[in-house]
């Protein structure tokens, strides 16, 4: 199929009157044509990008076959229809240029347990992991463990026929599907439930009868070639499984398995009957590190002898990777030789079952490891989990693999479109190492993972798509690639569908057998209907397949110059993985998207519409790296023609609304694998943006704030008084869109520490203090949130200090500037941490630590006072207080337990930034004689003013109310804590429970014993 390199705002005739009389029909659901909405679907896990022409959300099953009963009317002839879920495919699987009905926002539902029989019943939109957090208070599971399972959706692991870890022992998805609920796509809906061949009248009438006796004949008459033809492989994916529609005996026919894994070519499903497993009584994963990755390749048959339940692997790549990601923290003191240089592979090696059969298992391989030949062969040793949480971090690791080679630095990126090969497990190491020897000889990068056990492994060779040669490059590889895996007897396609990749099964199947392909699809969507150009077209018909040079994602970058790009590479590196749409609510990633459901209000949408619109502009003539720097009148006349498409449209409207519901958290940038930063190209959009259009006043009172709080301060009952009185407020919410305004703290700071040495000193004051003395001084750096309005922390962060007999210094305040940066004011923001980083270079010259007590504004020294002055920021370091504190503990004496606990809640932008925080917190409050739990909640819905704007309020509300609120009920009075003053301010605004700094905890703890 001919690549489509158009892209309009404005959509097709045929597709709008569709669309206007769905919306006038009894259809329920969600409409979506805005062009934001449909760039934000235009991609997935893949190279490819096609922009759909509307988004339908569906509200039940009778909307899915409203829709395509409207789409079966001759005059819609040309309208397309492709299911979607998770956004995972690596392959272009559900990418269309017609409607993409994505399932997921409202289909999402546990419909029914059954635990006594071992199944359940869900619709197509619940995300895997969900489903099995339901299901986990019963003993049971949904056994086929994908490396996406936190965002990958039922209804996408049904159209791929999903696997994944432990395929030996859980097979597939379809071998867990007891029954699906159909649309076809004439809008007939029908029920795959098993039949007996000779049942067939009384389970399907119409449409549904026909169909299924034609599949039903069709698949015998050609019985003896699809015995031939179909490899005997645990992995093998056909698209249309032909082999299995019968059971071995041919005496029951299941139209679910033809469905299963047909990538929504044949029928949309909306709900599936599922068979359950039982969570195994015992897990001990045990990772075992080799000298090479061929070494760990080539013992894994022997550890697949051992009877493991699942073998995966990593490459040196992987690794390499895993160690600069913040997730290394959680899982280096569970690898043997995480620190060598000269460990480039990795194997783990699950049992699970029966505590007997895991202890036998265990032994088995313990002694094969430790024998003499074990050590010839490349193994350097191995460690054991024997707990849940450990084999939890190590797999969650290996399932951030792809993400995590995102994330190579240069241009070229390692990228899907040969990732899931399958051949005979016996042959893996040999086919792997010739494999590798194509990809050296083209002088490309690349990384390995995969499931070992099952003879699938996923390569990801690095390629820079914006550059013509490297796509085709692309094309070459993928040919002998197919032509490798045919002479090992293996596929191109092994767990990730076939997507664009469906010009390869002739080669696999034989003309007869792709001829019943081919017959199938006519069987079911004659008229192609259903996500055309996957894996095969109708028979008789002229349809072409979109193929391996469909339209490219890099088609569209390399408009755009690289030196632009340079200067966006948080929007441009996204590959599209998804991690921003983990269903859980206590993931920090992204609340904004947890919230809504909204695709575009996600780190992976808002990098795709920043990079369209950076597309848009740079197509126009104009350079977006120069714009900020331009004269307003200058900006407004280069302009005033570019970023419109037409007289009425103008994108960049659609991109400040994804913009707009941000939190900024900056959880993002540490938890996405590819480390995409929102905020940061938030800021400089919304800087661009308003050199076009007005800003409302409550941004200027927000970039404002820091430098007004000190006059403000001076009269604070005042201050108070106009703020917090009925007039004042209604003028505030009404005129300036802001609630609940926190009041400012009264005694004040300096009221608090009135006659305390820590005041009074300013730079040279502190630089006349003798050398020699330093060392017993901490100087406080002060925050504008906790020194104003929650003053008390500041004094009993002094008074911690002198307890640990250090002499603390509250040094005078200067503003920080993130509220400047966080609201785009990005020149306002480079003078005052220029200021600010010039004061605090000048102390950093004395020697003397300093300690912050808010870890957001802590981290912006850190974070975004680099981005912005880069070299002139200096070398100055202000620590947290955990970090400060961790370093001194031998200054106090090591309390036995006292029995007292609390619990901390995780302050977003802290847990993800510094993911050792938790632990070290714990080390001081054990070293104190108290215990310290962590409790992950995700974001309490306020992060910095953002819960204070009225048209954020019903939503952070709903933040709050996804965790925080239910852990502050179930939590001991006066044992919760809270590091962020923002996580403070929201708690106290929607909640009774009173919270504390870990300083005051500390504190309390360290007057109690002086007295």
């Amino acid at each position: 199929m001919t690549p489509r390199l158009s892209q309009s705002h404005s959509l097709e005739p045929i597709y709008q009157s569709f669309l206007d009389e769905l919306a006038g029909s009894a259809y329920s659901g969600d409409i979506e044509t805005s062009y934001g909405a449909r760039m934000a679907q235009a991609v997935d896990n893949s190279v490819y990008q096609f922009v759909p022409q509307g988004i339908l959300y569906p509200k039940n099953h009778d909307d899915v076959a409203r829709v395509m009963r409207l789409a079966a009317a001759p005059k819609y002839d040309q309208i397309n229809v492709s299911a979607r879920g998770g956004c995972t495919g690596t392959n272009g699987q559900s990418l269309n240029f017609g409607l993409i009905m994505d399932l997921s926002l409202y289909l999402n539902q546990v419909l029914e347990i059954n635990a006594e029989e071992g199944w359940a019943r869900v619709q197509a939109g619940v995300v895997k992991d969900a489903l099995n957090d339901a299901l986990r208070p019963h003993g049971l599971f949904f056994s086929p463990d994908l490396s996406t399972s936190n965002r990958a959706t039922i209804g996408g692991m049904i159209n791929t026929d999903a696997s994944g870890a432990g395929s030996l022992k859980y097979g597939k998805t379809s071998d867990h599907v007891l029954g699906l609920k159909l649309v076809l796509a004439n809008g007939t809906s029908v029920d795959s439930d098993k039949v007996a061949k000779d049942a067939f009248e009384r389970q399907f009438s119409g449409d549904a009868l026909e169909l299924s006796q034609s599949l039903a004949q069709l698949t015998l008459e050609h019985r003896e070639e699809i015995d031939r033809r179909f490899p005997k492989l645990n992995r093998f994916l056909t698209g249309y499984d032909l082999k299995h529609v019968w059971d071995k005996e041919f005496e029951t026919f299941d139209l679910s398995r033809i469905v299963c894994g047909s990538e929504g070519t044949l029928a949309l499903v909306t709900e599936a009957k599922l068979n359950l497993t039982p969570i195994p009584q015992q897990r001990v994963l045990v990772n075992v590190s080799y000298a090479s990755f061929e070494a760990a390749l080539r013992h894994a048959p022997a550890l697949v002898i051992a009877k493991a339940t699942a073998v995966e692997t990593i490459d040196s790549k992987v690794l390499g990777l895993a160690k600069q990601d913040i997730i290394w923290h959680s899982v280096e003191a569970l690898i043997e030789g995480a620190e060598l240089a000269e460990m480039d592979g990795l194997n783990m090696v699950e049992f699970a079952g029966e505590p007997e059969e895991v202890i036998r298992g265990l032994a088995g391989l313990e002694s094969m490891l430790t024998s003499e030949q074990a050590r010839e062969q490349g193994v350097i040793g191995f460690k054991i989990c024997r707990d849940l949480p450990s084999i939890n971090k190590i797999y969650a690791m290996r399932k951030k693999a792809v993400g995590l080679l995102g994330a190579a630095k240069g241009s070229r990126k390692p990228i899907a479109f040969a990732e899931d090969t399958a051949v005979p497990p016996e042959k893996l190491a040999d086919f792997i190492m010739e494999f590798r020897e194509l990809l050296d000889n083209a002088k490309l990068d690349y990384g390995m993972f995969g499931h070992v056990d099952a003879g699938v492994l996923h390569v990801r060779p690095a390629l820079d798509m914006c550059d013509p040669s490297d796509e085709a490059l692309l094309r070459q590889l993928s040919d002998q690639v197919a032509e490798l895996t045919h002479k090992y007897g293996g596929l191109m396609w092994g767990e990730h569908g076939k997507g664009v990749r469906g010009e390869y099964a002739p080669a696999v199947f034989g003309e007869t057998l792709y001829g019943v392909l081919r017959q199938v699809k006519a069987l079911f969507d004659p008229d192609n209907k259903l996500n055309p150009g996957k894996l095969v077209t109708p028979a008789n018909s002229n349809d072409q397949l979109i193929d391996i040079d469909a339209q490219k994602r890099g088609s569209f970058d390399r408009q755009i110059p690289v030196t632009v790009k340079q200067s966006y590479p948080d929007a441009m590196n996204c590959n599209g993985n998804g991690l921003c749409f983990n269903y859980s609510h206590y993931s920090p990633m992204c609340p904004s998207f947890k919230v809504s459901g909204n695709r575009q209000q996600s780190p992976k949408g808002r990098a795709t519409l920043m990079r369209e619109w950076i597309r848009q502009v740079q197509a126009q003539g104009v350079d977006p790296e120069t714009l900020a720097d331009q004269p307003d009148a200058t900006f407004l006349q280069k302009l005033q023609n570019t970023l419109k498409a037409d007289k009425e449209y103008d994108f960049s409207h659609e991109v400040m609304d994804a913009m707009r519901t941000c939190l900024a958290c900056k959880a993002c940038t540490g938890q996405c694998p590819v480390k995409v930063d929102v905020p940061k190209f938030r800021s400089e959009f919304i800087e661009l943006y308003h050199k076009r259009y007005l800003r409302p006043v409550k941004d200027y009172l927000v970039a404002g704030i820091e430098d007004a709080l000190p006059m403000m301060e001076r009269l604070p009952r005042l201050t108070n008084f106009a703020s917090q009185n009925p007039v004042s407020k209604w003028v505030v919410k009404h005129g300036l869109g802001y609630v609940d305004a926190p009041k400012l703290s009264y005694p004040t700071l300096r009221q608090q520490l009135a006659g305390h040495p820590a005041l009074g000193y300013d730079l040279e004051t502190l630089q006349a203090i003798p050398e020699s003395e330093r060392q017993d001084y901490v100087l406080i750096v002060q925050d504008p949130f906790n020194s104003f309005y929650d003053a008390q922390v500041v004094a009993r962060a002094v008074l911690v200090c002198e307890l640990l007999g250090f002499k603390p210094v509250l040094l005078p305040y200067k503003p920080n500037g993130k509220p400047m940066h966080i609201k785009g004011f990005l020149k306002q923001f480079a003078k005052t941490a220029q200021s600010s980083a010039d004061f605090l270079n000048q102390l950093s010259q004395l020697g003397m630590p300093m300690v912050g007590v808010d870890p957001a504004l802590v981290l912006t020294y850190r974070d975004e006072y680099r981005q912005v002055l880069g070299d002139k920021r200096g070398d100055f370091h202000v620590e947290t207080v955990q970090q400060w504190l961790i370093d001194h503990l031998e200054r106090v004496e090591r309390r036995p337990a006292s029995g007292k606990a609390y619990t901390l809640m995780s302050h977003c932008t802290e847990t993800t930034a510094l993911p050792q925080s938790l632990g070290q917190w714990q080390t001081i409050f054990e070293h104190l004689g108290a215990e310290l739990k962590g409790k992950a909640l995700g974001c309490c819905g306020m992060a910095g003013t953002y819960g204070h704007e009225t048209q954020n309020l019903a939503r952070s509300k709903q933040l709050f109310g996804m965790g925080w609120q239910q852990a502050l009920e179930a939590a001991e009075p006066g044992s919760v804590l809270v590091a962020g003053y923002s996580c403070r301010s929201q708690v106290k605004r929607l909640s009774e429970h009173k919270v504390k700094h870990p300083l005051e905890a500390i504190l309390e703890i360290l007057q109690a014993d002086k007295t």
